[in-house]
């Protein structure tokens, strides 16, 4: 699948197929989450795969009754390492920098995903604090991402985009 195919193609996807995602997949998908740019090539990635039951209810609750994440085959958590990025660039490594790095990750998964025939949603709507109970997530890392993944029982439409004439501006705003 081409890159522009990719990413114009993807959809969020909410609902799934029974049938299990196999391991090698998700290797495949957190691989891609890996290969992901960051800031001074830090890496302060951590991903957690959650396919029991019990951890994923956990996470339906810390998301608002998300049921999505319960339905998916798999679920993976990204999250982001703020000791690990503070120690390259301080307070900006682990306010923003760590964000920044775990949401191309995020993206990536999300991509590699499409390009397999599976299904992602990210999700970012969830109580943190909830999540890193359910998870048991030390400090200093943070989960930023929840991400269902399964095979797609939908075929969503694409929705809308903004022009590019409103969004593109050149040499100043």
């Amino acid at each position: 699948m081409d890159v522009f195919e990719a990413i114009i193609g993807r959809r969020s996807i909410r609902a799934f197929k029974t049938e299990d995602v196999s391991e090698e997949m998700v290797e495949k998908l957190v691989n891609a989450g890996r290969w992901a740019p960051s800031a001074g090539n830090i890496q302060p990635w951590e991903f957690i795969v959650v396919r029991k039951p019990s951890a994923k209810k956990g996470l339906v609750e810390t998301a608002g009754g998300q049921a999505l994440i319960g339905e998916a085959s798999v679920v993976v958590v990204v999250c982001a390492n703020e000791e690990e990025s503070a120690k390259g660039y301080g307070v900006r490594g682990k306010s923003l920098y760590c964000i920044q790095d775990t949401a191309a990750a995020a993206q990536n998964i999300l991509l590699a995903a499409h390009s397999l025939g599976l299904g992602a949603c990210w999700i970012g709507a969830f109580n943190e604090e909830r999540a890193r109970d359910v998870l048991k997530v030390p400090e200093g890392i943070r989960p930023v991402a929840i991400i269902p993944v399964g095979y797609p029982a939908e075929t969503p439409l694409p929705p809308s985009r903004r022009l590019l004439s409103r969004i593109i501006h050149y040499e100043t705003f």
